[in-house]
């Protein structure tokens, strides 16, 4: 292998094309817990609108464990992949000491929702079927031997999923998210009067300067969204990626056939300024989560962006009965809005002893200063004791 790459060649295995959403849906997702970042259909969408497959660096390479009876009793939303962008759990570091020591990390295998940085079953089936799911993970790791990939990582797994990881030895890795939790409240002002006295000033300024400026919003789901709404959507997206100079993996096929296979799933809040519209935030719901995700605007507007993404949800969630809302990854500015610190886990197989070593002491460095790094999170709380 060249010094001077970071990729090595594809073989025949790799070359094949194989996509989740050639499996049987009905299957899928009774193991998919009701989260809708592994459902059969949102990581379908991602392969018809082209956001993964040939040429975005996202292979889908789906394994499954069958019963028997031919049903599938275990699950892997699996992806060889060429490059580090849109994991959220980021190797950059362990690839460039790849590099310097003369091999390829990439491709490597990647079990993961792709573009969502959202905690869930990753072996899917794992809670019922245990000894299936450890028939995956001998597969993931066989993959990674035969196919003479550089690891595997499983991004943001369940604790079914963790459990079965460290007894087979992976990597342990952990970071922390931002997540509200409705304790019964009845309404926003019910919410507010569970914070500390600055904490409530601070949010109701904050919320008061955007209507003040005349700013409205409104709720629309899937079933309902206009082909107008659905651009302003992909238009949204579009801005915040071009804010940041990174490239969009998402497109307007994606989102129009998201919002219409998940229907009421799908929501969008809108914001809108003298009758026009001009932000919302993307959110898919389950059952019992919201989950914010994509957020854009057409103005530069900071206040309008926490009442969309944050206080709006929140409202969405005490209206609607739901226990959890997570608004995405990272933002410690978050705490303060009533997010609390939750751990997530990712787990890490590497197929080079001396690779294996070494990231393994850098995990243990990095478990450290996450240790005092949650210390500190806990003193920000804005909760009344």
């Amino acid at each position: 292998m060249p010094r001077n790459s970071l990729t090595s060649p594809p073989t025949e295995q790799t070359r094949q094309d194989r996509l989740i959403s050639r499996l049987e849906q009905p299957a899928w997702n009774a193991l998919s817990q009701g989260n809708p970042f592994v459902d059969w259909r949102f990581l379908s969408d991602l392969e018809q609108a082209g956001s993964v497959g040939r040429g975005s660096g996202w292979i889908p390479f789906p394994l499954i464990e069958r019963a028997t009876d031919g049903r599938i009793e275990c699950a892997a939303p699996a992806y060889l992949k060429e490059h580090s962008h849109g994991e959220f759990v980021f190797d950059w570091a362990w690839a460039r000491a790849a590099h310097g020591a003369g091999m390829a990390w990439y491709p490597k295998l990647l079990i993961a929702s792709p573009f969502s940085p959202v905690p869930g079953p990753r072996l899917l089936g794992s809670d019922r079927n245990p000894r299936a799911a450890g028939r995956i993970i001998d597969r993931i790791q066989d993959t990674v031997l035969s196919h003479g990939l550089s690891s595997a990582g499983i991004n943001f797994c369940s604790e079914h999923d963790a459990d079965l990881l460290e007894q087979a030895g992976w990597l342990a890795r952990y970071d922390w998210q931002f997540h509200w939790h409705n304790q019964g409240y009845g309404d926003f002002d019910d919410f507010l009067a569970a914070l500390r006295r600055r904490g409530r000033k601070n949010i109701r300024q904050e919320r008061r300067k955007v209507f003040d400026a005349g700013w409205a919003f409104r709720w629309v789901d899937g079933n309902n969204l206009s082909a107008q709404e659905l651009a302003l959507v992909n238009r949204c997206y579009l801005s915040t990626f071009a804010l940041y100079g990174n490239r969009p993996m998402l497109n307007d096929v994606f989102f129009e056939r998201s919002a219409r296979a998940f229907g009421t799933g799908f929501q969008v809040c809108i914001a809108s300024l003298e009758r026009e519209d001009r932000a919302c935030a993307v959110f898919w719901r389950s059952d019992s989560h919201l989950y914010g995700r994509y957020w854009g605007s057409l103005d530069d507007t900071r206040d309008v962006h926490f009442e969309t993404c944050y206080y709006q949800g929140i409202d969405y969630c005490i209206r609607e009965g739901l226990q959890v809302f997570e608004p995405g990854a990272q933002g410690e500015h978050k705490i303060r809005r009533g997010f609390l610190p939750v751990k997530t886990r990712s787990y890490h197989f590497i197929r080079h002893p001396g690779m294996r070593h070494a990231i393994a002491q850098y995990l243990k460095a990095e478990d450290h200063s996450l240790i005092g790094y949650r210390e500190h999170l806990e003193s920000l709380s804005p909760y009344a004791e």
